[in-house]
C-alpha cells in the first residue's frame, strides 16, 4: 500500500482507485434507486392500471368507479402505493441481512460485484413493466440488490484498507456519493421528460417513467469493464485460505459493552428513514399532475396549468357523459410535461439536503475540536 502507516498521508493506488470508485457508483446508485419510485409512481399507476380497471369493468362496475379506485387517494391507487413503497424495502432488509452471510461464504467482491448487476437488472426489466405486479417483482430485486450491495462495499473498503485513518476516510468520501444519487435520479426524470418523444418507443408509446426506470442500469456498465481488475479482500482471503472464516454472533452486538451503542444507533437510523420514507419521499406524488380533465385531477396548480398548456385543448370524447377529454397521446405527453417539472423540484430538494449535510458536518467538527470547551 502506498499510504504511510501513520495516515498521514493519503495516496492510494490505481487498483484501489478503481475500488473506491466502484464502491462510490454503487453507493450513489442505492439512493438513486431508492428516490425513484416517488419520481414514476404517478405516471406508472395510470398506465399500468388498465387490466384491472378493465376486469371491474367486465365484472360490472361502472367505468367511472373503476378508475376512481385507482386515481390519486383511490382505495386501489393508495394500497398499491404503499405495497410498491414497502414491500420492496422489507424484502431487501431481510436479504440484506443474508447478505453479511453470503459475503462471508463467498467473498466481498463476488458478492458486490453481482448485487449491482442484480439491481441494474432489475431497474431494466422493470422499464418494460407490463403490469403492477411485475414492477413489484422487479422493484423488490433492484431492493435485494442495493441492501447486499451496501453491506459488501462496506465489509470490502474496511478490509482493503488496514489503516484506520485512512478506511475512515475512504468509507465516508465513497458512502458521500450516496447524497449525488437524489440529484442524479432527478436529473435523469428531467431528462426522461424532456426528451421522451425522441427517444425508442417501449409498448408503443414514449412515457418518460419507463426511461427513468431503465436508466438503473448504468452503474452494471462500468462494472463489466473493470470487474477483471479488481482484487478480493486479502483480509478475507486470509481467513479463507487459512480456515479461519467464523460468521460472527448479532448477540455479540448486544453484549453489556454494546448494547447501548447498538440501541442509540438502530434508533437514530430508524427516525432517518422514516423520515425519509414517510415524508420527503412523498412530495414528488403531491406535486405531480394527475387525471388532467376530470373530475379527480389532482397535483398542484401550477404543474396541472403547465401540462395543460402543452397538450393544448381536449381531442377526444368522454364515451360516457359525451364531454371532451384528453387523447392518450396527450394524455402522455402532459405527464412528461409534469415528470420534467417535479424532477426539477426534486433537485432543488436534494440540493438542500446537500447543503444541509455539509453544514451539519462542519458543525460536528468545531464542536468535537472544542468539546473540552464546551464540556461534552
Amino acid at each position: 500500500m502506498s499510504t504511510a502507516d501513520s495516515g498521514s498521508s493519503f495516496r492510494l493506488t490505481r487498483t484501489q482507485w478503481l475500488i473506491c470508485s466502484i464502491a462510490a457508483i454503487g453507493f450513489a446508485f442505492d439512493i438513486y434507486e431508492l428516490l425513484m419510485l416517488p419520481l414514476i409512481i404517478k405516471p406508472a399507476m395510470e398506465t399500468l392500471r388498465t387490466p384491472f380497471v378493465e376486469q371491474l369493468v367486465a365484472d360490472g362496475m361502472p367505468r367511472p368507479d373503476a378508475i376512481a379506485l385507482y386515481l390519486p387517494c383511490g382505495a386501489e391507487y393508495v394500497s398499491w402505493v404503499r405495497t410498491l413503497f414497502f414491500i420492496p424495502a422489507l424484502v431487501g432488509g431481510v436479504f440484506g441481512l443474508l447478505g453479511g452471510w453470503l459475503t462471508d461464504r463467498l467473498g466481498r467482491r463476488r458478492v458486490l460485484t453481482f448485487s449491482i448487476l442484480l439491481y441494474a437488472v432489475g431497474a431494466l426489466m422493470a422499464g418494460f413493466s407490463k403490469s403492477l405486479m411485475f414492477l413489484l417483482f422487479c422493484r423488490c430485486l433492484v431492493f435485494i440488490g442495493v441492501c447486499v450491495e451496501f453491506v459488501a462495499a462496506v465489509a470490502w473498503l474496511a478490509e482493503l484498507f488496514p489503516n484506520h485513518i485512512q478506511r475512515e476516510k475512504v468509507l465516508g468520501w465513497t458512502q458521500a456519493f450516496s447524497s449525488v444519487g437524489g440529484m442524479l435520479v432527478a436529473a435523469m426524470n428531467y431528462l426522461a421528460g424532456t426528451y421522451a418523444e425522441s427517444l425508442p418507443a417501449i409498448s408503443g408509446v414514449h412515457e418518460a417513467w419507463r426511461y427513468t426506470l431503465i436508466s438503473g442500469f448504468i452503474p452494471a456498465l462500468p462494472l463489466l469493464v473493470i470487474r477483471p481488475f479488481l482484487p478480493e479482500s486479502p483480509e478475507w482471503q486470509r481467513k479463507k485460505d487459512s480456515g479461519l472464516l467464523k460468521r460472527p454472533s448479532i448477540g455479540e452486538l448486544f453484549s453489556p459493552a454494546l448494547r447501548k451503542t447498538t440501541l442509540m444507533t438502530t434508533i437514530v437510523f430508524a427516525a432517518s428513514y422514516g423520515l425519509a420514507f414517510g415524508a420527503i419521499q412523498q412530495l414528488p406524488q403531491i406535486l405531480g399532475a394527475k387525471a388532467i380533465g376530470t373530475p379527480k385531477e389532482s397535483g398542484h396548480p401550477e404543474i396541472i396549468a403547465a401540462a395543460k398548456a402543452e397538450v393544448g385543448d381536449p381531442e377526444d370524447t368522454n364515451k360516457d357523459s359525451g364531454k371532451p377529454a384528453y387523447s392518450g397521446k396527450q394524455k402522455g405527453a402532459a405527464a412528461n410535461v409534469s415528470d420534467k417539472i417535479v424532477a426539477g423540484v426534486t433537485s432543488w430538494q436534494e440540493i438542500g439536503g446537500l447543503i444541509g449535510r455539509a453544514l451539519l458536518a462542519v458543525l460536528t467538527v468545531i464542536i468535537i475540536s472544542r468539546r473540552s470547551l464546551l464540556r461534552i
